[in-house]
């Protein structure tokens, strides 16, 4: 079986998650008695003590700041993610995973399995204790591709999990506990899909630290990048549609909407990074392909931007993340207008071959027309395109200015050398660059430079997570095939029955296998008078366990039964006492008014993908029509889908 990482390692990462809880619980602490106070002062008439309660409340408020300061700095200690490379990196924004309680299942499932299967609930500890070793493990995943398949591994056994152990109808009773990533508020709930739903945005948040991590100095760390922060999007995507009503906030539908589309955002920024490698110098084509590019990433940022600023989602979210994705937008514009001044200053003039696909390319270039002359006279007049890149660089180094302005403002950005230094560089280099074209004798005013239009070469994808890319067996394939044997069947005790062969066999047709099915009891038959009933299924052929038998296994244990007869173990489904029941597709939500729920997760598409044997038997109808056994039938006295005994 898998493993975390060492789960009593203290690493950084639950460090910081017992700080923000700790925080949290201060912060509480605080609110309360500033409601209390707050009450009191609206309340009292007297002079003296308003005035001891408005100190009061200053006091309290300023605690509340400092401790909201405090818990600002500890949610964006972004580099405890960050790689270690020489190289400067713009810095990305991960997210810290949800941390769980410990969770003691061994009792519930005990007493689950011996109530509801009739099993000794004592012979499956060690599958019990698998289950919780895994759970354990899953809690502190390594950043890399095996903590993402032993979270995966986990989720896929929660479908098992759910088959086998929680009743439509009735609780099993554990409370699932999880924190909130970023207010480290915790949150409980008996919904197993609370569960589900916090593993799924730990893979997604796994993902950001992943693609935060990357080397992205390079062409196969930025792709890593790329793939990685799709990828976390795609999770967050999937969580945000598949799941509704979530106790903690980081799991709100605003909230996911908001990491979806920062996720996309840095994927955009990071096809810029690839394009910047990509891009020939001095080319003046590429270089209004990263103009355009730039401003796309603004584009996308921006609209992070307006996102964290909404009403659910402003007081949630770190200030310091605000901050930065509000600084990358119009770092971005900034870089749109330098690349712009870049292409017509420092690229040679087109020749008449390349005139009109540089004018086509020029059309589309501006969200409005620059004034001045015509494009052909433009493109083809070095002064012109002189005059219209001072125009741009003056743009860009308003923008800078601003990027820097808004960085300074946050107390814990300012902490960060990396963005300060990437800041200042690309703000110092459009300053250098607009003294070169600067000529003394300008005497025109620059005029103002229009926008660039956003365009990509690359749209950032959303990728759902592929769950059947982990295949898992169900740890309790023991308790019998989950078509017959899960938590939403109800079955009568088993029966213990003895039959003698009679000259016509032994008076059944059966049908299926896994678990074989008495398809029909011939009346007076061996079968009638021992008490077997059509719908009966048989789960042991003289003491051996037939649960999992194929037909042929069965029939070959009862055709060598000789003269003393042979047992049969049978059981009934409750409600069903015909053959159709077991066959009825299962769909279990875990319902209850401000429960999570876990809507169209239930649908088994994830689990319906993996096709090994042990797991998904249960679900391929197919199998149980079409095993006949046709040995020594009289044609007319069975149907055409079953054999007789």
């Amino acid at each position: 079986s898998q493993q975390g990482s060492d789960p009593f390692a203290q690493t950084q990462r639950s460090k910081l998650q017992h700080r923000r809880a700790r925080i949290n619980q201060q912060i509480n602490k605080e609110m309360r008695m500033r409601a209390g106070a707050e009450n009191l002062f609206r309340a009292t008439s007297n002079h003296k003590v308003k005035e001891t309660v408005a100190l009061e409340l200053s006091y309290v408020n300023s605690n509340l700041q400092l401790l909201k300061e405090e818990l600002e700095e500890l949610n964006s200690s972004v580099d405890v993610y960050q790689n270690d490379s020489e190289s400067i990196n713009v810095p990305m924004i991960p997210l810290g995973l949800k941390e769980t309680k410990e969770l003691d299942l061994l009792v519930p499932l005990k007493d689950l399995i011996s109530e509801h299967y009739g099993e000794e609930g004592v012979l499956f500890e060690k599958e019990i204790k698998e289950f919780m070793e895994l759970r354990q493990a899953m809690r502190t995943p390594s950043r890399n591709e095996a903590g993402l398949e032993l979270l995966m591994e986990y989720y896929n056994q929660l479908y098992f999990l759910d088959s086998r152990f929680f009743p439509p109808t009735k609780s099993l009773g554990v409370f699932f506990h999880w924190y909130d990533s970023l207010t480290g508020v915790p949150s409980h709930q008996r919904a197993l899909a609370f569960e589900k739903g916090s593993v799924l945005f730990n893979i997604g948040a796994l993902h950001t630290q992943i693609g935060a991590r990357q080397d992205r100095a390079s062409l196969p760390g930025l792709n890593q990048a790329i793939d990685a922060f799709q990828k976390a999007a795609g999770a967050f995507n999937y969580l945000k549609e598949n799941f509704s009503n979530a106790p903690s906030l980081d799991m709100s539908t605003a909230s996911l909407n908001m990491l979806v589309r920062l996720m996309i955002a840095q994927v955009q920024e990071c096809v810029f990074e690839k394009m910047s490698f990509l891009c020939a110098q001095h080319d003046f084509l590429a270089q209004l392909q990263l103009a355009q590019e730039a401003a796309r990433v603004e584009d996308v940022y921006s609209l992070v931007h307006q996102t964290m600023t909404q009403a659910h989602v402003k007081d949630y979210v770190p200030f310091s993340w605000t901050t930065m994705v509000h600084v990358k937008s119009e770092h971005f514009k900034a870089l749109s207008h330098y690349f712009a001044a870049i292409a017509l200053c420092d690229c040679p003039v087109a020749s008449d071959a390349e005139l009109p696909e540089q004018e086509k390319a020029f059309i589309q270039f501006h969200v409005t027309m620059p004034e001045g002359p015509s494009l052909r006279v433009l493109l083809q007049d070095p002064e012109e395109r002189r005059k219209l890149g001072k125009a741009h660089l003056k743009k860009a180094i308003m923008k800078h200015e601003e990027a820097m302005r808004i960085h300074g403002l946050c107390k814990i950005l300012r902490k960060m050398d990396i963005l300060q230094e990437v800041l200042s560089f690309a703000h110092k280099r459009s300053l250098s660059k607009y003294s070169e074209i600067d000529h003394e004798e300008d005497f025109f005013e620059t005029g103002d430079a229009p926008d660039i239009h956003p365009k990509t070469h690359q749209k950032p994808e959303i990728k759902s997570p592929n769950f059947s890319q982990v295949k898992v067996t169900d740890l309790f394939h023991r308790l019998g095939p989950l078509s017959v044997f899960s938590a939403k069947n109800k079955w009568y005790p088993a029966r213990r029955v003895h039959l003698m062969r009679g000259e016509n066999g032994f008076g059944f047709t059966l049908r299926g296998d896994s678990p074989v099915l008495i398809a029909g009891v011939i009346p007076g038959g061996c079968a009638a008078e021992a008490g077997l009933k059509e719908g009966d299924y048989i789960i042991s052929v003289n003491g051996k366990d037939c649960k999992w038998s194929k037909h042929a296994e069965v029939v070959q244990l009862l055709k060598s039964t000789g003269e003393e007869g042979v047992e049969i173990g049978v059981i009934t489904l409750q409600g069903s006492e015909g053959p159709k029941a077991a066959d009825k597709k299962s769909v279990a939500t875990s319902s209850g008014s401000g429960l999570l729920k876990s809507n169209k997760e239930n649908s088994r598409k994830s689990l319906m993908n993996s096709k090994s044997a042990s797991t998904l038997l249960v679900w391929s109808k197919k199998s149980k029509r079409s095993k006949k056994s046709t040995y020594g039938v009289p044609f007319t006295a069975v149907g055409d889908n079953e054999a007789m005994y």
